[in-house]
């Protein structure tokens, strides 16, 4: 028979996200919490993230990924609050009741008072990229070398060619030449870096790699092995130029190509998704369209900064306190719609008057523009930016002031000279 129990808060992933929100509703008085890890440890991909740059914002200090993870983990600890690892969550239904699996317990049911997703993002695999050639040794994920670099102690080539500049491929191309590898390239089909400016300067540019913006690889060499890689700039329509072929030897591709949510419990859910993020369709306290059911962190959108993670998981956490005890507010109806060259925000819509900050992502390299908020003909804000760029979110306050003046079903985010 199926075991079958009731709890107040069920937290679905044990990484950065899901860590801070249960410390979060702890701290907020709820006690009865689970968090449902399928990994073997607490901590999420932090635990592979060995170089530092995290915490800056959160906990004013340089830290590594682990350290940043462990400060968190050392609270759920402390706080004695519940978590299984080696924990497969398999299903979630309306009605808030999640559906789980492990070698202990078998398939066990959880009826829970509130549901916060926090279950990460994936890397994009080769399958996904179109790439002409075989399906030789040699070609990973930027992710997937981390960890065997950083956690298993093997490396996986030594000439390497990187397709993508999102920030973990950034950080392994640094990586890499710290352990004796020869990136002999970066190629990235967008005319911009899809990372963080930090992680171009201290990755590429100190080490002398070169970063290859308008460029794909259009093929892949070698029946056992990887031996080579074609590569080729493309057009304005990111279509490959014949005539710029050219031909780079190496042993390794790594592909750091973008990340997606891992979004098939909240799709399983019915819960509506965000065709820009990917992540659920969410209000300012995180809280999707189905009551009770909260997203916060990559699974909603893709952050540049675990800080921001955190921040986010502490308001879906502080959130769904309010809506166990029955204390949520709906006292709005506000939907934020953008002009395109701002791609999305989150959140998507506004429920209750209060200050929120929104978080959002530019859809390509702007300088000296106006981040415009208005409703209606009424401008709530303007704000000049020097440049703003795909890779770095971006955020302004809206406080229970605008909102309340606005008096409109809408606000419309746009980029103004």
């Amino acid at each position: 028979m199926t075991e079958r129990r009731k709890t107040d808060l069920v937290i679905v992933g044990g990484g950065p996200a899901g860590m801070a929100a249960a410390v979060k509703a702890y701290e907020d008085g709820i006690r009865d919490i689970l968090i449902l890890e399928r990994d073997t440890a607490l901590g999420g991909i932090l635990r592979q993230c060995i170089h530092n740059g995290f915490g800056l914002h959160r906990f004013g200090e340089e830290l590594t990924g682990p350290e940043y993870a462990y400060r968190y983990e050392k609270q759920v600890r402390e706080y004695g609050i519940p978590f299984m690892t080696d924990t497969m969550v398999i299903d979630i239904d309306e009605n808030r009741t999640v559906t789980a699996m492990n070698k202990e317990n078998g398939i066990f049911l959880i009826e829970a008072g509130a549901v916060i997703l926090a279950m990460g993002c994936r890397e994009r695999p080769k399958g996904a990229l179109n790439i002409a050639g075989r399906r030789p040794a040699g070609i990973y994920t930027a992710g997937t070398a981390q960890k065997f670099v950083n956690m298993k102690g093997y490396m996986p080539g030594k000439e390497v060619v990187i397709l993508g500049s999102g920030d973990i491929g950034l950080i392994m191309a640094r990586r890499m030449t710290l352990e004796g590898a020869k990136v002999k390239a970066v190629c990235e089909l967008m005319p911009y870096s899809g990372g963080l400016a930090r992680n171009i300067e201290q990755c590429l540019n100190d080490f002398d790699i070169p970063l290859m913006l308008s460029h794909t690889v259009v093929e892949i060499h070698g029946g056992n092995r990887v031996t080579g890689v074609t590569i080729a700039k493309v057009d304005e329509n990111r279509r490959p130029i014949e005539e710029t072929r050219q031909y780079i030897p190496c042993d390794t591709l790594l592909l750091s190509c973008g990340l997606i949510p891992e979004n098939e419990l909240t799709k399983s859910a019915g819960i509506t998704l965000d065709r820009i993020t990917n992540g659920a369709v969410v209000d300012g306290s995180r809280e999707t369209e189905i009551p009770g059911i909260f997203a916060c962190g990559n699974v909603l959108h893709v952050h540049d900064l675990v800080d921001y993670v955190s921040e986010e998981a502490v308001i879906a956490g502080e959130a769904a306190v309010r809506f166990i005890r029955g204390e949520s507010v709906k006292n709005a109806d506000i939907r934020l719609k953008t002009d395109g060259k701002i791609r999305y925000t989150v959140p998507q819509r506004i429920t209750e008057m209060k200050d929120t900050t929104v978080y959002f992502r530019v859809s390509d390299v702007f300088r000296d523009k106006k981040v415009t908020v208005k409703a209606g003909d009424s401008v709530l804000i303007s704000k000049k930016k020097q440049k703003l760029a795909p890779g770095e979110m971006e955020t302004v306050k809206l406080t229970k002031e605008m909102l309340e003046n606005a008096g409109a079903g809408e606000l419309f985010f746009s980029l103004e000279d």
